[in-house]
């Protein structure tokens, strides 16, 4: 009897059993032209699952569900096209409307190609926001998770959206620009999987296999198995960060007698300038902040909308307008840009008033940003002259926070390992700035991650990645020590690796921003290193100047390079700048540089033997302006001993 009630039961679990499918296969999804597809979900163990697909080989399959449910099927090579959808059935009956079949591309990294077209990059880009309309570019957002237990065989959301106004916002603007030309040049549906997170390491990307090559980082994963561990630890941290916020707030002068009010007595307030508070050799203590400004608007602002921007500030910022709360960000990075209804401002006296709260002692605000208030073409400059008091004086910095997201492997398991059944033509890769803080393995982690992707999706895929660009403020002298001109070499020499390509950006990026707006341009170059190396364009120069070789004659050194398109040239029509040569004692000075046929030779009259020469070598090398004739600088470097 009770053998007769389990196969009952069994027969009417695998009656009722529902087929399912991963989230990346649904309605709108791009498949990649020209390969074998393979499509994949779970059923009940046993089952069978028939599939149809409308393309013009229109053709059926079937698949039996293996003992853990699992079913896929492997549909031959489809041609540029669409719309057409597919039917699956089993215990019910599935329709997938509206597929494309053209280029799949993964977008992944961090900050910089997380970055959507909407929040800070809608002003630069509002026209583009504002007109596009392109049903054959889609984008697929893989929620922010990870899991440091398992490979992850689906994502927890998502959904393919067509480029248009209404889904623009979302799409990664790297990768939106980089489709974009794509598809004005061939015609070609392009599918983008957004697989980035701010802040991420490359570790973070790579899988629990692969990582056993760097012993620190398995042993750190395993470590973070443990959810016990990360629930204490994350609880911990939620608890002494609220801790430390609340009792600041309890301590705010300003919170107390509200000196965000219109109508406060400030006389007393000291005289400060912004962006140049605290001054460059003052440090201002952890805590609170406060800072306050009178406008006066005319009749012609009165009662519209406006917009107020406020550069950037550390760490976190709330802002009050005649009282009212305007707009907050919470951490350094992103740009102040807050909309005001038209209820806030009013002609005459108006009063800004800034909280910002101070994690550490480096509170203070982003110059060369737009300090101003915009309204009907209107323009008020907030920059200059404020009122400052102190609100409250914080015991300590805040409490570290541990970043379990970061930890190796977690987001390969949750990000990555769900896309890997599906086809692609590509991977494009903007990352790096958290490696910068260790960056003398940054070559050997990517090497590997390149490899461990490629391995897991079966496809020596082109790998195009974006070197970071110029960043923060730049020196005089030849700067002996800096972390982002190494991570830029390691990138360098990632170049190593068959099949990827290089975006130099070392022109492109801001030297107060760690998220440059100029997307576009690192779009394009990624496009032009697409066309060439992936599209079959051989004769296309699609990078700038790279290191090659070099030799010593006498005082001098004679270096090659590759990518010289039709020639090297200065861009500005001036001298070499940004080439430094160092003797026996390591120590670089400034050299002259010129070039002659289609090298560039450089020297110091005062090191007479040189060893070793840097191009672009720092942070920010302001000046660099080798280039080939298409345009396109050339990539910094070290090279000898």
């Amino acid at each position: 009897m009770r053998k007769l009630f389990l196969l009952l039961l069994l027969a009417n679990t695998k009656l009722h059993a529902e087929v399912k499918l991963p989230r990346l296969i649904s309605n709108g999804m791009v498949l990649q032209r020209d390969v074998p597809l393979k499509i994949w979900g779970w059923a009940a163990p046993g089952e069978k699952v028939s599939l149809l697909f409308s393309s013009n080989k229109q053709k059926a399959y079937s698949a039996i569900a293996n003992e853990k449910g699992e079913w896929s099927v492997i549909l031959s090579k489809q041609k540029t096209g669409g719309p057409y959808y597919m039917k699956i059935e089993a215990g019910n009956h599935l329709v997938i409307e509206n597929i494309l079949i053209g280029d799949v591309w993964l977008c992944s990294g961090q900050s910089n190609m997380e970055q959507g077209m909407g929040a800070r990059l809608k002003y630069k880009y509002a026209e583009e926001i504002a007109t596009v309309n392109n049903d054959h570019i889609r984008h697929f957002l893989v929620p922010d998770k990870w899991n440091f237990r398992d490979p992850q065989t689906n994502v927890e959301s998502g959904s393919w959206k067509a480029a248009t106004p209404q889904n623009i916002a979302e799409f990664t603007a790297v990768g939106y620009f980089f489709a974009k030309e794509l598809y004005a040049k061939y015609k070609i549906p392009i599918g983008l999987i957004n697989a980035a997170l701010g802040g991420s390491p490359a570790e973070a990307w790579i899988s629990e296999g692969s990582l056993k090559k760097f012993p620190a980082y398995y042993d750190e994963m395993q470590k973070w198995k443990d959810d016990k561990l990360i629930g204490e630890t994350e609880s911990r941290d939620r608890i002494a960060g609220s801790a430390w916020i609340n009792e600041l707030n309890r301590a705010d002068e300003g919170i107390i007698h509200n000196w965000k009010a219109a109508g406060l007595n400030d006389d007393d307030w000291q005289q400060v300038n912004i962006p140049d508070w605290p001054g460059k050799e003052k440090k201002a203590s952890p805590g609170v902040h406060w800072f306050r400004k009178e406008i006066l608007v005319p009749a012609s602002m009165s009662g519209k909308a406006a917009k107020i921007e406020l550069g950037r500030m550390t760490d976190a910022d709330s802002v009050f307008i005649n009282g009212r709360f305007a707009g907050t960000t919470t951490y350094q990075y992103p740009a102040r840009r807050y909309e005001l209804d038209k209820s806030f401002l009013k002609e005459g006296r108006n009063v800004i008033v800034i909280r910002l709260v101070s994690n550490g002692n480096t509170a203070g605000f982003g110059p060369a940003k737009p300090y101003e208030l915009t309204c009907a073409g209107d323009t008020i400059r907030l920059a200059g002259n404020w009122k400052y008091k102190q609100g409250a004086v914080a015991a300590s910095n805040s409490p570290a926070t541990t970043s379990v997201r970061n930890k190796p492997g977690g987001l390969y398991n949750a990000m990555i390992a769900p896309l890997i059944p599906y086809s692609i033509k590509g991977a494009i890769w903007y990352q790096g700035e958290t490696n910068a803080n260790y960056p003398d393995n940054y070559q050997s982690i990517m090497e590997t991650l390149v490899r461990d992707w490629r391995n897991k999706f079966q496809n020596k895929f082109p790998f195009l990645f974006v070197q970071l660009p110029n960043y923060m403020e730049a020196k005089q002298e030849p700067q002996e020590k800096s972390n982002w001109a190494v991570l830029r070499q390691q990138q360098l020499q990632t170049l190593a690796v068959p099949y990827t390509g290089m975006v130099t950006a070392i022109d492109i990026g801001e030297w107060n921003d760690l998220h440059p707006e100029n997307k576009k341009e690192v779009s394009h170059r990624l496009f032009l290193l697409a066309v060439k190396l992936v599209y079959g364009e051989k004769k296309l120069v699609a990078s700038g100047p790279l290191y090659q070789s070099m030799k010593a004659e006498g005082n001098k050194f004679i270096i090659r390079f590759t990518s010289t398109g039709t020639g090297l040239i200065t861009k500005d029509c001036n001298e070499l700048k940004q080439f430094a040569i160092a003797g026996a004692d390591g120590k670089y000075k400034w050299a002259k540089a010129i070039i002659k046929n289609n090298t560039v030779v450089t020297w110091n009259d005062e090191i007479k033997e040189p060893v070793s020469v840097r191009y672009a070598w720092a942070d920010n090398p302001e000046g660099a302006n080798l280039y080939n004739k298409e345009g396109l600088p050339a990539s910094p470097f070290q090279a000898g001993k």
